[in-house]
């Protein structure tokens, strides 16, 4: 038992005397292996930012798909159904939207869209294009409009045919100057006025690959019906009771449709669950491309260890020499060199993790963006560093451990 404890004694302050003695080897060459640490900061931190890179792809994609609407499903019209003795498509229907809410389950909201252009005047004897979309009051709630000023037409103002529009933020602001100025005013639809009592925006910014445009006026659908020959509607948009409805829910809409218009018409019922998985696609693809960017800086880094650890070795065969000489093992030899490219890798991973977290988590004290970190990329970063170093620092090691005692101590 004593013997026991005497051995594991002598061992624990091997350990800690190899670990002190790599240390000092590294104070001695602070610009060195500095350099060579390098390496490791730049992978590491590279390492982490790739991930969080991935993660906020992801986490912004979700967010834009949420502010859209997470349930929103639209249906229209794409082609066929024409016949040979008429030339009027197969188009969409205020009844087609009737039937689905009449017999799809989980269908919370829905509207129409019935687009029309019109030129009005804009002073100075010019006119611009306005884009009119015919809807519901319920496409406020369908779309997750936002309501800057004023109000959204209600169903009383639709039972009522009241000429009342809600406009754009930024139509607003390039017709009267400010939000303000612009609710109260009226707008001339082919002779018809309409006044201006509400002011919107999209929830987040589409682009431009939405139905709504910048220059873009909502009036009630029961209003647009005076502008149409036929009763037809370009877009029908349905909002379900919950998240997990939508997919279900959009191929009962798709049966629906298609079994009340011709067989050749064909319908588009789509949803934003098909945007989530090809932007995870995308964001899984950038990052593992980043990550073996990330990876191969962490390989290059393991060489440039191996290299200064073997440039190292052949300055200190003489050391070496004398160490066996007192009584140092092939074992303590080798623990000795890989302790100290362990030591190199190590402290360059542990600098590069700081940067690495460091950098998105002080975008939070300059912008309301929360970029998620992940910590699991800071464990596997510190893990991926030891291994490099244990790695790359073995060779050396080896090399060192099997120089002869007495070629060591000849050594000039």
């Amino acid at each position: 038992m004593t013997t026991a404890t005497a051995s594991n004694g002598r061992a624990h302050l091997a350990l800690g005397e190899i670990f002190s003695f790599a240390y000092d080897t590294f104070l001695s060459n602070k610009v060195r292996f500095a350099l060579t640490a390098l390496g490791m900061v730049i992978g590491t931190a590279s390492l982490i930012l790739v991930t969080t890179i991935g993660l906020t792809g992801k986490q912004y994609v979700l967010n834009q798909i949420q502010a859209i609407g997470a349930n929103l499903v639209y249906a229209e019209y794409e082609s066929g159904g024409e016949r040979i003795t008429s030339t009027i498509n197969d188009s969409l229907t205020i009844d087609d939207m009737l039937a689905v809410q009449r017999d799809v389950s989980g269908i919370a909201a829905a509207s129409p869209v019935v687009p029309l252009i019109e030129r009005i005047p804009v002073g100075n004897g010019k006119e611009r294009d306005l884009q009119i979309l015919g809807v519901y009051p319920e496409y406020l709630q369908v779309r997750n409009l936002v309501v800057l000023a004023g109000r959204f037409f209600d169903k009383q103002d639709s039972q009522a045919h009241n000429k009342v529009g809600i406009v754009t933020q930024k139509l607003a602001e390039q017709l009267y100057g400010s939000q303000k100025e612009a609710l109260g005013k009226t707008v001339k639809l082919n002779g018809l006025p309409f006044t201006i009592v509400g002011i919107f925006r999209e929830r987040v910014d589409t682009f431009g690959q939405s139905e709504v445009s910048d220059n873009t006026m909502l009036i009630p659908y029961s209003v647009i019906r005076y502008f149409q020959d036929t009763p037809t509607v370009k877009q029908i948009y349905f909002s379900t009771t919950d998240a997990s409805m939508v997919v279900p829910v959009t191929a009962q809409i798709q049966r629906v449709i298609q079994a009340r218009h011709r067989p050749e018409s064909v319908y588009k019922v789509e949803n934003l669950t098909q945007l989530v998985a090809v932007a995870d696609k995308t964001a899984n693809a950038l990052t593992m491309v980043l990550l073996a960017v990330a990876l191969i800086v962490l390989l290059v880094s393991g060489i440039g260890i191996m290299n200064i650890m073997l440039a190292t070795v052949s300055q200190r065969i003489r050391e070496i020499g004398i160490r066996k000489a007192i009584g140092a093992t092939n074992r303590e030899i080798r623990f000795q060199f890989l302790s100290e490219a362990v030591l190199i890798s190590l402290i360059g991973g542990l600098i590069g993790i700081f940067i690495g977290l460091a950098i998105p988590f002080s975008v939070r004290f300059f912008t309301e963006y929360r970029i998620p970190i992940s910590g699991l990329s800071a464990i596997i970063a510190i893990v991926v560093s030891s291994l490099v170093g244990i790695i790359f620092g073995t060779i050396p090691a080896s090399r060192a451990a099997q120089l002869d005692p007495v070629e060591s101590l000849r050594y000039e």
